[in-house]
């Protein structure tokens, strides 16, 4: 009976390694039950049938497992296939997105596109429209082929005016003004002039309400206003050099017009001497297309040609007219500044004659130079790139100041 109980208590034991993933409900309901087993042969019995129920049990427990993994791998596919989809569906909805932006920038309706400056390499003409409008330089006068100089364009001209206005007056020239009304039998005292200029020409023909007994030409330069008052300024060799110059506006009545390049009025100064001798007033000539080089290199950073212009090219009723000529990005020349000998032609025109040194009456030898705020045209040109304007540091109206930490940095870099 020992040793039966003792196999019944190892029975027990060794059923529990059959209990699998059942184990709470196997323990609930045991295998075997030793109070009813009477024989050896009926305990091997029973123990059989016990490995029989468990295994079954624990079949249908793998057979549930199965199951359950099988479930969740087809909710995990599922779930992946509708990430799938709505990530196709995202796609679908951003490339629609940028086809309606592309189809709006086409169109010129989109915020980006109004914005946008048009590169340089496909368009440099609206490029440059584009970079004057966005920088607020200038705009569109009402009068077509007018402009208005906004502030920033301005102040640009304000720093031109003072690099230059500065050399003229350390080289002995004086400002003066001159009136902008000029009588049209001036214009057509010098002969090449009137024909040079009688194309762009703008005329007032009625004053107060009445007709004018004489047009009048709005000033398109000052030779001829300049040469009427020198013949009553100088009488003797003494009264020379006379050397003058003029901040002012002129119009010329362009067909082609571009903001600051060419416009039917704009601002400029134009210098106007008169000289005793010949070469007196060639090297006047020669020295102020110089100085108009030096300016366009050493402070708008633009580099440029002196040159003497062709007969046919040069104004009309100089001599000689010298130009310095800059490169622009659409691989034109652009005039940036023009030096003229006149020679005798308006002291001619107008009697503008002195006493020399021997008593001798002479005609004065004369030159006029000039150039205006085309400069600005040219900066914009040379310097401006596809995400807008850029201006060298002597004519840029913001400037950024370098910080204490900057020359800390160059002094300890210059030390080590």
């Amino acid at each position: 009976m020992a040793s039966l109980k003792a196999a019944s208590r190892h029975s027990v034991h060794s059923a529990g390694v059959f209990q699998c993933s059942q184990q709470s409900s196997v323990q609930q309901r045991p295998l075997l039950r030793p109070q009813q087993v009477t024989t050896p042969q009926q305990l091997l019995v029973q123990l059989l049938q016990g490995v029989r129920s468990c295994s079954s049990r624990c079949r249908a427990a793998a057979d549930i497992e199965v199951a359950a993994a099988e479930s969740a791998a087809a909710a995990a596919a599922a779930a992946g296939e509708a990430k799938q989809q709505g990530k196709q569906q995202q796609q679908g909805k951003q490339k629609k997105q940028q086809q309606q932006q592309q189809n709006r920038q086409q169109k010129g309706g989109s915020k980006a596109s109004e914005e946008a400056v048009t590169p340089k390499s496909e368009d440099f003409s609206r490029w440059y429209l584009d970079v004057v409008a966005k920088a607020e330089l200038a705009d569109y006068g009402p009068v077509r082929g007018t402009m208005v100089i906004r502030p920033y364009g301005y102040a640009i001209w304000e720093l031109i005016q003072s690099y230059l206005d500065g050399r003229f007056k350390a080289s002995g020239h004086q400002n003066a003004y001159f009136p902008q009304l000029i009588p049209y039998g001036f214009i057509t005292k010098e002969a090449e002039h009137v024909e040079g200029f009688a194309p762009e020409l703008a005329l007032v023909t009625k004053g107060g309400g009445k007709d004018l007994e004489e047009a009048l030409v709005v000033r398109p330069t000052s030779e001829t206003m300049i040469n009427h008052m020198f013949a009553q300024w100088v009488q003797s060799y003494r009264d020379l050099p006379l050397l003058l110059n003029q901040w002012c506006n002129v119009h010329r009545w362009e067909m082609r017009t571009r903001p600051f390049v060419r416009t039917l009025e704009f601002l400029w100064q134009e210098g106007h001497t008169a000289h005793a001798t010949p070469d007196e007033a060639e090297t006047e000539a020669l020295a102020m297309i110089r100085c108009y080089e030096e300016f366009a290199v050493t402070q708008t950073a633009m580099p440029v040609v002196a040159g003497r212009k062709s007969k046919i090219e040069s104004f009309a009723g100089a001599n000689v007219t010298y130009t310095i000529e800059a490169m622009m990005g659409d691989k034109r020349a652009l005039q940036a500044g023009t030096s003229h000998n006149l020679g005798t032609n308006f002291a001619v025109a107008f009697g503008t004659q002195f006493v020399d040194e021997q008593q001798q009456m002479q005609y004065v030898h004369q030159t006029s130079w000039g150039a205006s705020t085309r400069l600005i045209g040219g900066i914009i040109m040379t310097h401006g790139d596809d995400k807008g304007l850029r201006l060298p540091p002597n004519v840029a109206p913001i400037q950024v100041q370098k910080s204490a930490l900057h020359y800390l940095y160059q002094y300890a870099t210059l030390s080590s």
